[in-house]
């Protein structure tokens, strides 16, 4: 039942909340090269507090995962969930592979004290 449920469906939600302190603490190199793109780490560089856009980053490509997972069962890297800007503080556009081109997705990033939260929309 559950199955034919998630079948019908042509739209999903995706959110994550990341706690700063948590993210800041466990963000390494190695954590930047299996997750973040090269154009997502030029954008997060950019800024003085780097970290904080890394994990608006990384809540995003979250959000997103989750959304597209109940949708399609086929399993994609977070490397593969893109998020771009077209400009400093614009709005986020996920880039996704070809399998993923026929879904629609509107993603929200906040942030506010020691809390980054993001949450996808995602139609097929």
């Amino acid at each position: 039942m559950i199955k034919e449920i998630a079948n019908q469906q042509d739209f999903a939600i995706g959110n994550d909340v990341v706690f700063l302190s948590n993210f800041m603490a466990s963000y390494n190199p190695l954590f930047q090269k299996k997750v973040y793109t090269q154009k997502e780490i030029d954008y997060c560089e950019q800024f003085e507090e780097n970290l904080l856009h890394y994990a608006s980053t990384w809540a995003a490509k979250e959000a997103v995962y989750k959304a597209i997972k109940q949708l399609n069962p086929k399993p994609i890297s977070f490397k593969k969930i893109e998020i771009l800007r077209s400009k400093i503080g614009g709005i986020p556009s996920p880039v996704l592979p070809e399998l993923y081109q026929n879904l629609n997705i509107s993603l929200s990033i906040s942030h506010d004290g020691d809390y980054v939260w993001a949450a996808a929309i995602v139609k097929k």
